[in-house]
């Protein structure tokens, strides 16, 4: 078979595609009759697929990954540099572009003090959690075993991940899931479980410490939560929140594991998504952003208290961290995220995204005036959201099929949105938001000029 000559057809590409390739997320029940999308070029914010059909891609590479845009030959130049002279080796040894990430990292990160490599954010969690598990069984007597994680929120797709994950759909035949994992309620006011309360983001945190006094403190060891909840409707944390959940975690001993794999990395329009509210994590995730997807690289940091409770007796050949990860030991993670960090300060992206957040938001409240079907509007630097609703008064959710044709509708004039989906039951109403952080105000109107035009075909 000649590879060139097949990867130079499209046709065959997309033939091939259908014939061979499980896509993520996808039913692929029309691919019968109807050709997949394959994406065959990008450059900035705009992608070209098979078709030749360009689109601006609103959500950085459909999952919140591509921080820095596409087609940046830095990037590949530092990556092939890296492999031609190192490529691999496992990660009990170390490489030089990992040990100057993780310098360049934490130096950003004031409190912590290591980084653990890995390949994607499910894994960077599932390493959290079996430190927190090591931890109990070597500092607690196996009791402070729990993990809680809040309702909306989203960690990953392992078993562990799906466990400790709050978006039932997302879990849904997928059980039964390890035990240990527990739900806190859910921080987004414009739903609130409490109706109208005064100093919301106490009472929602004040509802964790009520989760750990049910359990008992003694059986909870730690608490993971994202900093703006995700996939679940991006949720930005009510005032008083995260002071709050410090608060509760150092009276109880709880570890605080903060997933920024999505926020990290200028996503919110500071370095990482909890700086904006003066907490003090002990283990941060990350991943998509670190090297804006032109590498595979994730990374679990911790303060150098938890790292010293996995180096305390030398002669007790159970007492380090017994784990690895393959691909954690690619140095081609690391190459890429160096030149990602240095793309995003030399071009003052974090100002960017500030900026460019505060337009988008105000096109969004500005939609929201014009259109009724808008009930609320959230978001933090360029990480935003509108939810979509049958009714303001009641806040009935718009039915899953009719958001999607609200996507589908503003794809129609050229712009890739994105929107909660088959993640939480009835409220699959969320429009998402991610442009990636080189984004101009030129661009941001045009995404939001394409919902403008989507909700009014739509909805009227």
């Amino acid at each position: 078979m000649n590879i060139t000559a097949s990867v130079n057809d499209l046709s065959h590409i997309v033939s091939a595609d259908r014939a061979h390739v499980w896509h993520h997320l996808t039913q692929h029940k029309p691919f019968e009759t109807i050709d997949p999308r394959v994406i065959v070029e990008g450059k900035g914010l705009k992608v070209w697929d098979a078709t030749g059909r360009e689109t601006l891609d609103a959500v950085s590479g459909g999952v919140w990954t591509v921080n820095v845009g596409y087609g940046r030959e830095s990037i590949a130049d530092a990556v092939r540099e890296q492999l031609v002279k190192m490529n691999y080796f496992a990660g009990s040894a170390g490489s030089v572009p990992g040990a100057l990430f993780a310098e360049a990292l934490i130096a950003r990160m004031p409190g912590m003090s290591r980084v653990y490599y890995s390949n994607s954010g499910s894994e960077a969690n599932e390493k959290a959690y079996k430190m927190v598990r090591q931890i109990a069984h070597r500092r607690h007597g196996g009791k402070k075993w729990k993990i809680l994680y809040r309702e909306r929120d989203y960690h990953g797709t392992t078993i562990a991940a799906l466990a400790s994950g709050g978006q039932e759909e997302r879990k849904a035949m997928y059980g039964p899931f390890p035990p240990g994992f527990v739900a806190v309620p859910h921080c987004l006011e414009y739903r609130s479980q409490w109706g109208d309360v005064a100093d919301y983001g106490i009472r929602a945190a004040d509802a964790i410490e009520e989760v750990i006094l049910r359990e008992g403190p003694d059986t909870v060891g730690a608490i993971i939560l994202e900093p703006v909840t995700a996939g679940g409707g991006v949720i930005t944390p009510p005032e008083g929140y995260w002071p709050r959940v410090q608060e509760i975690c150092r009276k109880h001993d709880i570890l605080l594991i903060i997933d920024e794999v999505v926020c990290g990395v200028g996503r919110t329009g500071t370095w990482f998504g909890y700086q904006h509210y003066g907490v003090e994590p002990d283990i941060v995730t990350m991943a998509k952003g670190v090297a804006s997807g032109y590498a595979a690289i994730s990374c679990t940091v911790t303060t150098e208290r938890v790292f010293e409770m996995f180096k305390d007796d030398a002669d007790d050949h159970m007492s380090y961290f017994r784990d690895i990860s393959t691909f954690g030991g690619c140095t081609a993670g690391p190459a890429a995220a160096l030149e990602n960090m240095r793309i995003i300060e030399d071009e003052e992206l974090l100002q960017n995204t500030s900026l460019m957040g505060e337009r988008l938001m105000g096109n969004l409240r500005a939609l929201m005036e014009k259109h009724a079907v808008i009930g609320d509007v959230r978001g933090k630097g360029l990480f935003c959201g509108a939810e979509l609703v049958a009714d303001r008064a009641s806040k009935e959710p718009l039915p899953e099929k009719t958001v999607s044709a609200v996507l589908a509708g503003a794809m129609k004039r050229g712009v890739q949105i994105g929107m909660t989906n088959r993640s939480l039951p009835g409220l699959n109403n969320t429009l998402c938001l991610s442009p990636a952080l080189v984004v101009s105000a030129a661009e941001i109107d045009q995404i939001t000029d394409a919902i403008d035009g989507a909700l009014g075909e739509v909805c009227g």
